[in-house]
């Protein structure tokens, strides 16, 4: 039996928010129905990961100091016990257990949320990448093996990161980049803001 549409019940409203927030009709929205998609996604997320630990095994082997631009840019060996920005240090558990309910949430974010977009897709899959390959690490040895390190001579230096994290900042900007080009919040806004009748 089929419903009729407007009837008010939330499960409507909720879907109905959820085709306006992405763009898309509710029915066409899950990943899984995709195999084009789900390929590519799969596909990022698999050279995240690869290049993420291939990189990281190659740096715990050499534990290397190397100068690949003087003043700039080095490749070094750091075990990192905390998240970013060495937060939360010593706190494996926590950290593995964040990182399993982030990987949770965007499994479920591409079950019921699809990316509308092909650009959105891949942010996502380099954001789940990097997810997976610092878990990898924090599973393995209770840390995460860091390598690139940024500074300007000594007037600044940013913590050292490695490909996992690169791929999680750029998937992050690429995502907000996506939904604002796709009118995403403008969307959301314009919703919020409609006025009473």
């Amino acid at each position: 039996m089929q419903r009729g549409q407007g009837n008010g019940s939330p499960g409507e409203l909720g879907g109905h928010k959820i085709a306006d927030f992405v763009g898309e009709d509710k029915s066409k929205v899950s990943l899984l129905g995709h195999r084009g998609k789900l390929g590519l996604f799969l596909i990022v997320v698999a050279l995240v990961v690869v290049l993420d630990q291939l990189s990281k095994l190659w740096i715990r082997a050499n534990l290397p100091r190397i100068e690949l631009l003087p003043g700039f840019l080095d490749l070094i060996y750091v075990e990192n016990y905390g998240s970013a920005f060495g937060l939360f240090a010593n706190q494996t558990f926590l950290l593995i257990t964040i990182s399993l309910v982030c990987l949770l949430i965007i499994l479920l974010f591409l079950r019921y949320l699809a990316p509308a977009t092909t650009l959105s897709l891949i942010a996502i899959a380099l954001i789940l990448g990097g997810a997976i390959g610092n878990l990898i690490d924090r599973l393995r040895f209770g840390y995460v093996t860091d390598f690139i390190d940024i500074h300007l001579q000594s007037l600044f230096h940013w913590p050292a990161f490695n490909v996992a994290d690169a791929a999680i900042t750029v998937g992050i900007i690429t995502l907000l980049f996506s939904f604002y080009k796709s009118g995403v919040f403008r969307r959301a806004y314009e919703q919020n803001h409609r006025p009473e009748n």
